[in-house]
């Protein structure tokens, strides 16, 4: 199986992607396949000392910035990183990709450079993340601004398939993300969402979820908008950084909250490692005809070689079939 890998995405680039990579190769079996400047890809691997066995390079002219139009992905920095990457998995030169660059340019260049799985409105982007007793998906996590109710049960479609098949959560239970548990909560959207999904076969609807219950174990996958999503993602990514903050102060105040720290590591190492993002390795882009994964800004070497994984996996449980077969049953060619 080969792996392209945007070797300059990311604030740690190229020498984690790197690192990540070589790991991937020795513990997954794959070809990674790195884009980006050959020169310096080479010059990198030589003098950080890894092993190149199971590394190909693709030269690329460029990086697209966070900065840049995201529409540049498609003409003006095709050939970029990115762009190479995306270029490969679309002519099937390789079998998914991986990228920490712009979350923009990705999904421009997933939709309309890889195309979208037949049926599929939207693509969506769907990060994983931890709950109080099991890890969730959240679709969308902030491709799509503006959704129909239509594309919100494809969401919650797609997502139940990943967390059956990626995560192994039999029958998972899909929710609403809403302002209220109640059937007629929420705008338009919602209201009609609701509705839509109730009438779906094959997944488990179980109505609406509020947020402060989405990480309490409430529902292994959350449904909302793309403005929403992104508001909630962004939310739960700083409280996960305000505890880890407030918990390294509180143990390290003085000799006597180190010493209680010391009798509790096992369970505060735990905890951290439940919201370590490296552990999950990235974001999948659901509803692309070839696997994208979209993997931290500030990925190191272990979140790559997750994400690396994690692509892998998409590729030998066949989700993407799964959700063109799911979505032909529902009437969405």
């Amino acid at each position: 199986m080969k792996i392209a890998v945007d070797a300059f995405g990311g604030d740690n680039a190229p020498d984690e992607v790197i690192k990540g990579a070589a790991s991937a190769v020795k513990a997954y079996g794959v070809t990674v396949v790195l884009t980006g400047d050959k020169s310096k890809i080479e010059q990198r691997i030589s003098e950080l000392g890894v092993s190149s066995d199971g590394l190909e390079i693709c030269d690329a002219d460029g990086v697209i910035e966070i900065e840049d139009d995201p529409k540049q992905i498609l003409k003006e920095k095709k050939d970029c990183s990115m762009g190479k990457a995306l270029a490969l998995v679309a002519s099937r030169e390789a079998d998914a990709m991986v990228s920490a660059g712009s979350t923009a340019a990705l999904v421009m260049g997933g939709t309309l450079t890889v195309k979208r799985i037949k049926g599929v409105k939207r693509p969506a982007m769907a990060p994983i993340l931890p709950g109080e007793s099991n890890r969730y998906i959240l679709l969308d996590g902030g491709a799509n601004i503006d959704c129909r109710p239509e594309m919100l049960r494809q969401f919650a479609i797609m997502g139940s398939i990943y967390m059956e098949k990626i995560m192994g959560v039999e029958a998972p239970r899909v929710a609403l993300l809403n302002v209220g548990a109640e059937e007629e909560k929420g705008r338009e959207l919602e209201q009609g969402a609701y509705e839509l999904l109730g009438q779906t076969d094959g997944i488990n609807f179980i109505g609406n979820i509020e947020g402060r219950d989405a990480a309490l174990g409430g529902a292994d996958v959350i449904v909302t908008d793309g403005f929403t999503g992104n508001i909630y993602l962004k939310t739960v990514e700083g409280m996960g950084k305000f505890m880890k903050t407030s918990l390294k102060k509180l143990f390290y105040r003085n000799f006597g909250t180190m010493l209680s720290s010391l009798l509790c590591k096992k369970g505060i190492r735990g905890l951290i490692e439940t919201m370590d993002y490296r552990e999950t390795g990235g974001s999948p882009l659901l509803g692309t005809a070839c696997p994208v994964i979209k993997a931290h800004g500030s990925s190191d070497a272990l979140a790559f070689k997750n994400a690396i994984r994690q692509a892998k996996e998409f590729c030998e449980k066949n989700v993407i079939e799964e959700i063109e077969r799911a979505l032909g049953e529902k009437g969405d060619d």
